[in-house]
């Protein structure tokens, strides 16, 4: 998947917490839905 940089940063599959790649779209359904809130708190967090 290639990156695709808007006003919104360079995630183009819309799930990134951060707006920006952060290799999401590589997990499959059952793994992207595994994803505690808190880990995803915790990717957001680090992009600050």
């Amino acid at each position: 998947m290639t990156n695709v940089r808007n006003e919104n940063g360079t995630c183009g599959c819309g799930r990134s917490p951060t707006g920006n790649c952060i290799g999401w779209h590589n997990l499959t359904p059952a793994e992207y839905e595994a994803k505690t809130d808190k880990q995803k708190e915790a990717a957001f967090g680090k992009s600050k």
